[in-house]
């Protein structure tokens, strides 16, 4: 069963007014690299999690014990496809000490997500809405719960969105046409909350995290211009690329080795 409470996992001293990021998804792949990232640089990261609080209270534990004790991020885990709990995280941020203590949050990265082939004699309705809510509607109410938090640190949203767009997979309309939400939807708020909030997004290609990802990737892998597939330190880099920017907003990162450049040029 699913433990859809919010716990505060580990407690938090002095973060010097570290800027504060948070992260859903932060615990494994691309999200636990990103946290890992963060943490480097000096942030502190708020790692959101579903069933994967073990690996974000290691990925923590390393790093303190690793820097003398230092103070770098907490865990708050939660269901994004329950409203309730969706509300709860958004309160566990408001009150958490390292906010306050920041005067706000500097970064919000929507990068939880689910990924599945389905083929269309065989998706469901239910399917799409799954990816729609986390894909779409939870980033929303994320943003506009976290929205005063935002513009009072000038802050950064990101959506891990994909390279997709304009093109036809087989096997995951419901998994891309959410995405294309998602890209959608940061740009509009991009629009609509400058000049206090930037907001874009990131579209990785071919990222190898898992041993699966080489023969799944394989063929895209073959036409990437750099001649070599991504890994998730490719998405932490841009990720902090973006943070530490403060005159881009509204775009979208394509850190896919030049792939969508080939496709564009019908290579």
């Amino acid at each position: 069963m699913i433990d859809t409470r919010i716990i505060v996992l580990i407690g938090i001293g002095d973060t010097m007014s570290k800027p504060v990021a948070l992260i859903t998804g932060g615990g494994k792949r691309i999200g636990a690299a990103v946290s890992k990232k963060l943490m480097e640089m000096g942030w502190y990261v708020l790692i959101h999690v579903n069933s994967s609080s073990k690996e974000a209270r290691k990925i923590i534990s390393d790093f303190s014990s690793n820097n003398e004790g230092e103070e770098c991020g907490d865990v708050l885990t939660c269901n994004l496809l329950i409203d309730s709990d969706v509300e709860k995280l958004i309160t566990s941020v408001i009150e958490h000490p390292a906010v306050i203590d920041a005067k706000g949050l500097s970064g919000l990265i929507h990068n939880a997500s689910v990924y599945s082939s389905i083929e269309i004699d065989e998706v469901k309705l239910d399917d799409l809405k799954t990816n729609l809510k986390l894909h779409v509607e939870t980033p929303f109410n994320l943003t506009l719960g976290l929205l005063d938090l935002l513009k009072s640190a000038k802050g950064c949203v990101i959506g891990m969105v994909d390279t997709s767009l304009g093109r036809s997979w087989k096997g995951l309309s419901h998994y891309t046409s959410s995405k294309a939400g998602l890209r959608q939807l940061m740009i509009n708020l991009a629009g609509d909350l400058h000049p206090h909030v930037r907001v874009n997004c990131i579209a990785p290609g071919a990222i190898i995290s898992a041993d699966w990802e080489v023969e799944h990737f394989a063929k895209i892998i073959e036409e990437i211009p750099l001649g070599r597939s991504g890994n998730v330190n490719d998405i932490a880099n841009a990720v902090y690329f973006l943070f530490s920017s403060p005159h881009i907003s509204g775009q979208v990162i394509n850190v896919d080795g030049g792939w969508s450049l080939n496709q564009k040029l019908g290579v």
